[in-house]
């Protein structure tokens, strides 16, 4: 499998640690991944944004193992958030688990189902088969 970055130099440089692109090639394994919300397997939700963020990490994380994955196979990456001020620390948040990974992204303010939750992350993710 060969998966390539794209960022051309014709429109705007990301900013914030993602590609504006991801192109793969080859015989490969897709995951998409639901949108995960911050509850552990007894129901509780944290109480502030950065427990929330990094327990919906986990649970991503969790469910690439499953497929046989890891953080790193993930190519996209939507992640919804009840309020805009949350953007920087999310994204401070989401390089702790990635690192250098730069998979495309998209964040969105939107209002969650439940009001306790603080945000939601779907992904998508590709492993050679």
């Amino acid at each position: 499998m060969k998966k390539t970055f794209l960022n051309p130099e014709t429109i705007p440089k990301p900013d914030g640690g993602y590609s504006q692109a991801v192109e793969i090639k080859g015989k490969i394994q897709h995951l998409y991944i639901s949108g995960q919300i911050p509850e552990n397997t007894n129901g509780e939700i944290p109480l502030n944004f950065d427990a929330q963020c990094e327990l919906v990490w986990n649970n991503i994380s969790e469910i690439l193992k499953s497929g046989n994955m890891s953080l790193e196979n993930i190519v996209k990456i939507t992640t919804y958030l009840t309020n805009p001020n949350q953007a920087v620390r999310n994204g401070e948040i989401r390089r702790k688990f990635l690192g250098k990974l730069q998979p495309t992204l998209t964040v969105i303010v939107v209002h969650t189902l439940n009001p306790k939750w603080l945000l939601e992350i779907e992904a998508i993710a590709v492993a050679e088969e």
